[in-house]
């Protein structure tokens, strides 16, 4: 196992998604991703990956100065790297609560994780025509891995606690949403979370729908309050 991780950024900021909206977070997004979601806001931890090696110790060290209780390993996709369990548990040992946020297609043994944020990735992600995939190799490749339902029934079972973040851009989506779930074992209506589609803070007349689905089903809407209140602005 490696002692270094390819990390995009590191940053301190207030949890901006999930059920610790609001929470003092350090975030250490890592570098690499098996998916290409056409409309992926860190582009550079996927489509255009930017990295530096650092040491896992280090990033531990960093994280304890920061103060924040909270942890957040991200990407790009964080389970794509052995170190990750590691790092997670040299975190916890020092009191940090940590949330992995993962696409839900891979497991890692040994991983420490107190929320798994699970974004399972529906057909408006596949990048069909998208430039940056000319040859339409990676909307393939995407289309064949966005949904792995033993990896994601392992990552709920193995964690304290789990969300699941559905990335919505019409009300179509409902429908391919309630049939991934026909798939997904262990979670409660409440773990179910809709957030729109975007890189801005929406219009209240274009999410209409999805409040109304969130309240006939008893989801959660997931806003992006680090965009509502810093733009879409890395390190945020």
């Amino acid at each position: 196992m490696s002692d270094t991780l390819p990390i995009s950024e590191t940053f301190v900021s207030i949890q901006g998604e999930g059920k610790l909206t609001g929470v003092p977070s350090w975030f250490c997004r890592l570098s690499g991703c098996n998916l290409r979601c056409t409309w992926c806001d860190t582009p550079y931890a996927s489509w255009e990956p930017e990295k530096t090696m650092r040491s896992i110790d280090e990033l531990v060290d960093e994280a304890v100065a920061s103060g924040a209780p909270h942890a957040v390993l991200t990407g790009g996709e964080p389970m794509m790297f052995d170190g990750l369990v590691e790092l997670s548990q040299k975190l916890a040992r020092r009191g940090m609560h940590i949330t992995v946020e993962t696409a839900g297609t891979l497991i890692l043994p040994g991983l420490v994780c107190h929320l798994m944020s699970i974004s399972p990735k529906l057909a408006n992600s596949t990048p069909v025509d998208d430039p940056r995939d000319p040859n339409g190799a990676w909307a393939e490749r995407h289309e064949q891995r966005r949904l792995n339902y033993e990896a994601i029934n392992e990552l709920i079972a193995s964690s304290k606690a789990c969300q699941l973040k559905f990335v919505v851009s019409s009300p179509n989506d409902l429908e391919e949403i309630d049939q991934v779930l026909e798939g997904v074992v262990g979670y409660q209506q409440s773990d179910v979370m809709l957030m729109p589609e975007g890189v801005s803070v929406p219009e209240p007349d274009s999410i209409r729908w999805v409040i109304d689905a969130c309240m006939e089903r008893g989801w959660s809407y997931c806003p992006r309050v680090h965009v509502q209140l810093f733009g879409d602005t890395r390190g945020t």
